[in-house]
């Protein structure tokens, strides 16, 4: 008995001692569940990197917010205005002080340039009407010519029964239809038959007409080195007397493009304003002035066929001059 007694107080001073020593150790997780209550948990970690980066960029937070799917660049600076003068297409740069050209770019020289000449809507326009012509005008100083002349002269017969024709009327218009020149012809031959219901021209006209030498002298004037437009232009050509180089004519009424406006083989001067250009024209008497206008109108319409077709009629004959003058100068040789 006295081995057990002993035997029972060594288990139970050993029980005791297992017991103090689980509690020693569970004192420290019990204070560590206290302190994890009380103590607020870590921030996470995506919030530290936003916290970092403005922390370093504090800087720079002037700097505009970039967008996501844009560029940025840096400021532009506006450029200093220019200030040079352009040059003046009216000057010529040869002149000393850059005074006027001795041979200036009119308007006609541009449009024909820029191709401002072949606007449908300048077609389209009807010319002014023969109300608008300045009849025995003379020459318009103020307009200056340029390389493209329209011509129309009306004729009064003479002779026995008045079939033999003569100049009574010339109107010249320059390449937008300007009225350049507008003149009554007094003719040299007695006069049979006036026309008038044509013609327009009556013998009261005669009293201020100018003399034919006088009117052939301006006119070969104005036409020297200058480009030839008209209708049946021939016959302009002899009622004034005078010649002109047929590679500087362009004759509507001998245009191959508009053949087949005519029953025969030269089409009428009204069929090609109606049919072309969608105006009437000589319906009573006639116009010089208007007439000069529509064949201008109907050149300017269609002239790059009319310089196709006279490049082909007309090549360009330099070469030739130079070889026939190699052939004169072998042959004195």
């Amino acid at each position: 008995m006295s081995e057990l007694s002993s035997n029972w107080k060594r288990l139970q001073s050993k029980i005791k001692a297992a017991d103090s020593t689980s509690q020693k150790r569970k004192q420290p997780a019990d204070a560590d569940t206290t302190n994890s209550i009380k103590v607020p948990p870590p921030p996470p970690r995506k919030r530290q990197k936003k916290q970092d980066q403005s922390s370093t960029s504090k800087p720079a937070a002037t700097q505009p917010k970039k967008k996501m799917g844009t560029t940025t660049s840096s400021q532009l600076v506006p450029p200093t205005p220019n200030t040079v003068t352009p040059p003046d297409l009216f000057t010529s740069p040869d002149v000393p002080g850059g005074g006027p050209a001795s041979v200036p770019i009119t308007s006609e020289t541009l449009s024909e340039a820029y191709n401002l000449g072949l606007s449908p809507s300048t077609f389209l326009r009807p010319p002014p009407s023969s109300s608008s012509a300045a009849p025995n005008a003379g020459l318009d100083s103020t307009i200056t010519p340029g390389k493209y002349l329209a011509i129309d002269c009306e004729m009064v017969g003479i002779g026995p029964g008045g079939h033999e024709s003569v100049l009574a009327r010339i109107s010249l218009v320059d390449f937008h239809g300007r009225q350049l020149y507008d003149s009554f012809v007094r003719p040299r031959e007695r006069v049979t038959d006036w026309r008038t219901s044509v013609s327009g021209v009556s013998a009261r006209d005669m009293g201020r007409a100018r003399e034919f030498d006088e009117v052939q002298g301006v006119v070969a004037e104005l036409l020297r080195g200058r480009i030839l437009v008209g209708h049946d232009v021939k016959h302009d050509l002899e009622a004034l007397q005078l010649s002109h180089p047929a590679s500087m004519i362009r004759d509507t009424a001998k245009f191959s493009g508009f053949r087949r406006y005519g029953h025969g083989p030269k089409p009428a001067l009204r069929v090609l304003a109606r049919e072309l250009l969608g105006i009437e024209i000589q319906q009573g008497q006639h116009s010089s002035v208007e007439d000069a206008r529509v064949a201008m109108l109907l050149f300017r319409r269609h002239k790059p066929a009319f310089d196709m077709e006279h490049a082909n009629r007309f090549p360009d004959s330099g070469g030739k001059v130079k070889s026939q003058q190699s052939k004169k100068k072998k042959r004195k040789n």
